[in-house]
């Protein structure tokens, strides 16, 4: 039998209170990730991919209402009270962001704000935290982590400040790492790095890792599983090799041709023409029928396709049922 999962989402939806009414971010979402395990959600801005993770991990905004069933190790998050749900995020639960300048406190030296949470979650003493920073410092690859713990965040090249809040993430040794668009805004030999540390660090400790990403690229090389997210829906999910050789739904199909491919020279790249849809004003049917170069069954444009499979644990969103590979 394998493991239970680290963290699973059932049937989860989140509607956020607007001027213009209620705006549909997430609807009807489930995925699960285990120890040692890397989950992809994968698809456009406003797609609803971070937004899932955030309701997951109770950290959704105020005007957000949130249903659906969330248990991390076991324990419902949504039954607990919000200061216990703090808690347990803090102590088994580590997030990297986009921009490490937005985590990172300005006047704050690295090394006490990675201490900041060992004292938190873990009851060390200062002194102890620093030394934890340190051997934190030292693991996530910062040259001379012992001068490097009493620096500033200005004091850091960008790709040191991701690491350093890699190192913030880990300071408890979570049982899960939420990694959101980590690599966007570093150069392309530092998302490598970067890219390569996450997976190295969750091989040695066998944390459950969930990436937020619009790169394929990233998605091919690091993820078990993965998860196309459009409209707040999922549309695609399953083990990657299989969704990337077999993709099965429109949506995925053009995110995949839409990828640069090395030494295809310099050509124009695939796009997919249009626009996401606002969540304020959602289809009844397939929210990438406006889209979708396809549209050949009528039924996508007023009735939500099911979920019907592909092959073993992959399935899709879709009227056109294709073929089973193990049929």
């Amino acid at each position: 039998m394998s493991d239970p999962p680290v963290l699973s989402v059932e049937d989860l939806t989140v509607t956020i209170g607007t001027r213009r009414g209620p705006a549909r971010a997430v609807a009807g979402v489930d995925w699960s990730v285990r120890a040692g395990e890397t989950l992809a959600l994968v698809g456009e801005s406003g797609s609803g991919k971070s937004m899932s993770v955030l309701a997951a991990t109770g950290l959704a905004p105020r005007a957000a209402r949130v249903a659906g069933r969330v248990h991390l190790l076991g324990t419902e998050l949504t039954a607990l009270s919000p200061d216990r749900r703090r808690r347990m995020r803090g102590r088994h639960v580590g997030f990297v962001f986009q921009d490490p300048m937005t985590s990172l406190n300005p006047v704050l030296t690295v090394g006490r704000q990675i201490g900041e949470a060992a004292e938190e979650h873990l009851g060390l003493t200062r002194r102890a935290a620093r030394d934890r920073a340190v051997e934190l410092l030292d693991l996530v690859g910062i040259p001379s982590a012992a001068g490097r713990v009493d620096a500033y965040p200005h004091q850091l090249s960008g790709g040191m400040r991701q690491r350093v809040v890699i190192a913030m993430a880990l300071v408890c040794e979570p049982d899960l790492l939420i990694a959101d668009e980590p690599t966007t805004a570093l150069d392309v030999t530092t998302q490598a790095q970067i890219v390569e540390l996450v997976a190295d660090l969750q091989r040695r400790l066998g944390t459950a890792v969930v990436w937020i990403t619009h790169d394929l690229g990233v998605v091919a090389g690091t993820a078990d599983a993965v998860a196309v997210m459009y409209g707040g829906r999922i549309v695609e999910q399953g083990p990657v090799d299989a969704v990337f050789a077999r993709p099965a739904h429109p949506y995925t199909v053009a995110l995949l041709a839409a990828r640069p491919e090395p030494g295809a020279g310099g050509g124009d790249l695939a796009t997919i023409p249009g626009s996401p849809p606002s969540p304020l004003d959602l289809p009844a049917g397939c929210a990438f029928w406006p889209r979708c170069p396809v549209r050949g069954d009528a039924r996508c444009a007023h009735e939500l396709p099911p979920l019907v499979p592909v092959s073993v644990d992959h399935h899709a969103r879709t009227f056109y049922r294709p073929p089973r590979e193990d049929a």
